[in-house]
Order: structure tokens, then sequence, then C-alpha cells
């Protein structure tokens, strides 16, 4: 691949964002409290800033300024912003292959950044639980976000993901050229690594004239005793597990589709 000479500072900018959707059956109130308390702790704070630090060395950045906040009754909030490591750009990967785990990777930022938004909640009365984890990786400069992809999903439990990739703006070659992406992209799913993409169902709907990408994951296996919180299936009638897992397929497929579905 010839690669570009750029006049200046490349001043494209690639934004990651996605949601990670974590589904769990509570029966009781005192048990969807339960879950509420689990998943603040589980995600609060101070555990996110550490998870997103992570992903600022993983893309070679440098932290600015780390802002957080836990939230009364739940849900937390983390805001990094980032800045340029100075490299030689004949060393940075722009190929369309998987990032790594915890790795670092050399990068090129600017005045960007990382956040994650957490929402826990509960059906008042059938008993359903979700969490989900919002996260926007946003930079300037020659390499994509998606590098942290596969260290992200492996960091948060998740039954659905959903991804939206895009390339902003444009940058001028020294020819004073417009160019509106500077690096091959077919989908966010080769940016995988394959045992996450054997676990889950994918689906790929891409605008490529505009940059635009997005992928959406639902777990392919599903095994009660993993979706009960305070609860065992043995524990239960086999009508009662018939129809929490009814419960809980509509609560994926709602999610996955983006539609409601009839009542179970």
């Amino acid at each position: 691949m010839n690669k570009l000479k750029l006049h200046g500072f490349n001043n494209l900018t690639k934004s990651l964002g996605f949601c990670i959707y974590d589904i769990c059956y509570a029966k009781t109130p005192d048990d969807r409290d339960g879950y509420i308390a689990y998943i603040d702790e589980q995600y609060n704070a101070e555990r996110l800033t550490e998870i997103l630090k992570e992903t600022v060395s993983i893309i070679g950045a440098n932290i600015l300024n780390v802002a957080r906040q836990d939230y009364d009754p739940q849900g937390a909030s983390v805001t990094i912003l980032i800045c340029e490591e100075p490299i030689d750009p004949k060393k940075v990967d722009t190929s369309e292959h998987p990032g790594p785990l915890t790795s670092s990777v050399v990068a090129h930022l600017d005045k960007s950044h990382i956040c994650v938004h957490t929402y826990p909640e509960v059906h008042p009365h059938e008993g359903i639980c979700t969490f989900r984890a919002d996260i926007e990786v946003s930079t300037c400069g020659v390499i994509s976000p998606l590098r942290a992809l596969n260290y992200l999903i492996h960091q948060l439990d998740s039954d659905i993901v959903t991804i939206d990739y895009r390339v902003r703006g444009f940058t001028r070659d020294v020819h004073g050229i417009k160019h509106y992406i500077d690096h091959e992209i077919n989908s966010i799913q080769n940016f995988m690594t394959d045992d996450i993409k054997s676990l889950y169902h994918l689906f790929d709907v891409n605008v490529y004239q505009e940059n635009l990408f997005h992928t959406k994951m639902m777990l392919k296996e599903f095994d009660l005793k993993h979706y009960l919180f305070n609860a065992k299936p043995e524990d239960l009638s086999a009508a009662e597990r018939e129809r929490i897992t009814a419960l809980l397929h509509k609560e994926m497929q709602e999610i996955y589709y983006a539609r409601n579905m009839p009542s179970v």
C-alpha cells in the first residue's frame, strides 16, 4: 500500500462508539436492588477509570485530565482528555486487522477524548435487569481507535454489543488534495479477534461512501444459570425456567433488533 504524504497535522477525526449490554433476571425487589448494587460496585467510576487508562496506553496516548463521577442512585461516568504523543509515522500500522488486548500500540493523537457512561436499570414487574455501558473513543491522527476494541469487549460482560465507527472531516496532502479517510476498512469485524467473533452472531450495516460503519453482536450460547441473580435453575420449576428464558430472549432480541416485540 502506498503511504500518503500529508501536509502538516492529520486532521481526520476517528470516532468509535459502542454500547455493551449485560442482561440478568432477578425475581424479587430485593434481588433487583442487589443486582443494581452489584453492578454499581463492579463498574464504579474507579474501575472504569482504570479500564480507560489502559485503553489510553493501548492506543499510545498521554492523559491530560481525568473527570469521573459516581451517581445516586446508580451509574457512573468517566471522561479522559488525551493529547498527542510524538511518533515516527513509519511505525504506525493502519492495516485492517485485530488490535491487541493489553500491549501498547503507537499512535498520534491531539485534543482527543475517551469516555464511558453506565446505565443500570430494571423492569419493575418482570424482573429483567439490563446494564448498559456506553463508551466513546475519539482520536485525531493516523490510527483508528478500533485498535482498543478487543480489550474493551473483554473488560465488560456483554450479551449484546452495538458498535459504530466513523471517520469525519478531511486532511490535505502536500499537493492540497483532500483525503476523507486514510486507511482501508471493509468492516469493524476485521478488527476483532477470532475468539470474539466465534462467540457472537454478527451483522453489519455499512455506508462506505460516508465512511460510516456499524456492527451489532449477540451472544450465540445461552445458559440460564448465567442469567439468574441469587437463584439457580434447579431451584425453579420447569414452567418457571421456560417463562424466564422467554423473557430473557425477548429482552435480548429487542435490544439487538432495536424494536419492541409482542409480550411473551
